[in-house]
């Protein structure tokens, strides 16, 4: 079981990757990744925080997605371990988007969640 939950991974969607990809290259150093958090808060209970980071902790889970490196402490990947984040231009719910198979309930702007 313990193998199962180590291969549950963070992944970018190609649409999510090209969006990072266009945001870091304006960056003065374009090797930067990115953080997956959780934090409490939000009408669900918790949210999800997504930063640019390039300083890997001791403890932090690391992912590679479409080039993209993907940090995220251990605490924060219990909840969102297997989890795809998503763009989209839509004008009225545009943005990053995170697709959540723990989540048990979100709420209507998808930011926040429960678990």
């Amino acid at each position: 079981m313990s193998e199962n939950l180590e291969n549950q991974i963070i992944t970018l969607t190609e649409k999510a990757a090209k969006r990072l990809n266009n945001i870091l290259e304006g960056e003065e150093t374009p090797e930067k990744a990115i953080r997956v958090a959780i934090d409490t808060g939000g009408c669900s209970g918790m949210s999800y925080q997504i930063t640019f980071d390039n300083k890997k902790k001791e403890y932090d889970k690391e992912f590679e997605s479409h080039g993209i490196t993907i940090l995220c402490d251990v605490k924060s990947w219990i909840y969102v371990r297997g989890c795809e984040i998503d763009f989209s231009n839509d004008l009225l719910n545009g943005g990053f988007k995170v697709n959540n198979p723990n989540a048990t309930r979100t709420c209507g702007c998808g930011i926040s969640f429960s678990a």
